[in-house]
């Protein structure tokens, strides 16, 4: 009789160790995998993106053009204008391997010319961004979000686009970890 028992107890404190094995595995996949994307000239993008990374824990993954722009500010300006103007896509130095195993996006880009850089509408086209949240962040020097967002939505097809937007006055973060814990949570 005592055989019998020992035998019914092993076998459910194995069945309860599968089960909580099976729930701590659920939980680790219902975390979201994170990944925050920027292209930042001056580096006030890339600080607002190195924050997030922070308290997000999320990769790093900066968006870098073959050819870089100019470093005079009104020579940049110029080309980024013409690059928008003409809907160019400039070809990227780095690739993300692996899109697939992330599920929500950040994307950061300066506020040239009312949109986003031409860099990160590059990123968009070259990786298939369908079925992820993308969460748009945007530095600006006093131009705020203009189309930013819009077009951003516009090119990233099929992608589920928070519009809780983060912009920034240049690399100001104030208020930045009560925004993402408003985003994530």
């Amino acid at each position: 009789m005592k055989y019998i028992f020992y035998i019914v107890l092993s076998l459910l404190l194995i069945i309860k160790i599968n089960i909580a094995t099976a729930q701590i595995k659920e939980e680790n996949n219902m975390k979201p995998k994170i990944l925050i994307a920027y292209y930042s000239w001056s580096g006030n993008t890339k600080k607002i993106a190195e924050n997030i990374q922070k308290e997000t824990g999320g990769d790093l993954f900066e968006i870098q053009t073959v050819q870089s722009y100019p470093i005079e500010y009104n020579a940049t300006t110029e080309q980024a204008k013409k690059e928008i103007n003409s809907e160019y896509k400039p070809p990227l130095k780095t690739k993300i391997k692996n899109i697939d195993q992330y599920n929500v996006i950040f994307i950061g880009s300066p506020n040239w010319w009312g949109t986003i850089a031409p860099a990160v509408s590059s990123f968009i086209s070259e990786n298939d961004l369908t079925g992820k949240t993308i969460i748009p962040f945007i530095t600006h020097g006093g131009g705020g979000i203009q189309n930013t967002l819009t077009d951003l939505t516009n090119q990233c097809k099929g992608c589920l686009i928070n519009q809780n937007i983060w912009n920034s006055y240049g690399s100001q973060i104030t208020g930045l970890s009560e925004w993402l814990k408003e985003i994530i949570n």
